[in-house]
């Protein structure tokens, strides 16, 4: 909607990760650095780790991207919410082999046969696995036995595992002594910084063809920062919603004060910022309106609750649908220009 108004080509903030717009802050250049070392080790496993949203599967993506025209093959594991032989029946099916109603047994040597046929072709296999957080400590036991596959002394299978801040605590469990002795390189991925942050966002403009306009002064740029804390999935979301405001506003130049105007409607927006200290959440479906949190006080009914519950969701309802209406009446009078 906005692209057209400053002469965009696409969207410069979209959520969905995408190699073409990835940014090579100094922490992604040296998380990419260690993926890459570890393909040349082909053996082991490389663990990186950071917050959500820094940009751990956009870096994937990227590296997937340029494994085109090696001779690899990679798959990647992204619902870890398995138990540990279901963890196993998610990695054949990752490589697209036999694993519906095989026992264990039949999986690993559907797998085993898999690896030895492609090791005979030259090829390394490799297996990705995000949100490697969620994966019960036995999950990770089975995809360090699958290491144990081997030919003339080298590793069958390399494992990149991905997972959030907690997932450094997970692989210090007494449990996985012989998973991190073979961990060969590991990295956590932190926010961007102030200028890093900066030149994310101009990064990602110039991709599509920003020529300043709007422009973004250095003190927008810091309250950008300051508002999503460097964090590359909030940057997007916050400079798409600047950039729609300064559509409908008619903005060539974004000035501090839009930036807190923005920051202020995406706070309404949260069901968190309607939320008193003396109550709670709770997740209860609503009629007709679903997903709705419930925001209810500790001595309310019932009914209160649901009221309250139904009055917050329709608070944000009706903040979006202004949006929108304001969206398509800037759209419609530019249609008549």
């Amino acid at each position: 909607m906005y692209e057209s108004f400053y002469k965009l080509s696409a969207k410069p903030f979209q959520l969905s990760p995408d190699p073409k717009f990835f940014f090579g802050s100094q922490g992604h250049k040296r998380a990419m650095s260690y993926l890459r070392y570890g393909l040349t080790q082909g053996e082991g496993f490389i663990v990186i780790t950071g917050g959500v949203g820094t940009g751990k599967t956009t870096l994937v993506r990227t590296l997937f991207e340029s494994l085109a025209k090696e001779n690899i093959i990679a798959a990647q594991l992204v619902n870890t919410h398995l138990e540990a032989e279901d963890t196993l029946r998610m990695v054949a099916a990752a490589f697209g082999l036999a694993h519906e109603g095989a026992s264990k047994a039949a999986i690993l040597k559907n797998l085993e046969t898999f690896l030895m046929a492609r090791s005979r072709e030259g090829k390394r296999v490799l297996l990705v696995v995000d949100e490697a957080q969620n994966l019960p400590i036995e999950s990770l036991e089975e995809l360090r036995m699958l290491s144990n596959f081997q030919a003339g002394g080298r590793s069958l299978i390399q494992s990149f595992l991905l997972g959030q801040n907690e997932f450094r605590d997970t692989i210090q469990s007494d449990r996985l002594e012989q998973l991190r002795q073979r961990i060969i390189a590991a990295y956590h991925l932190e926010p961007l910084n102030a200028d890093e942050t900066r030149e994310y966002i101009e990064h990602r403009m110039q991709l599509v063809g920003w020529a300043n306009d709007p422009e973004i002064s250095a003190e927008s740029h810091q309250l950008i920062f300051e508002q999503t804390g460097g964090v590359p999935r909030r940057i997007n979301t916050f400079c798409d919603r600047l950039m729609l405001f300064g559509y409908l506003e008619e903005l060539h130049v974004l000035e501090p004060k839009h930036i807190q105007e923005v920051a202020n409607e995406l706070k309404q927006e949260s069901p968190m910022s309607r939320i008193s200290p003396q109550t709670v959440v709770v997740e209860e479906a609503l009629p007709e309106i679903p997903s709705a949190p419930i925001h209810v006080g500790v001595s309310q009914s019932r009914e209160s609750e649901q009221l309250e519950g139904a009055e917050v969701r329709i608070g944000i309802l009706e903040d979006r649908i202004d949006i929108l209406e304001r969206a398509l009446r800037r759209f419609l009078e530019s249609g008549r220009r």
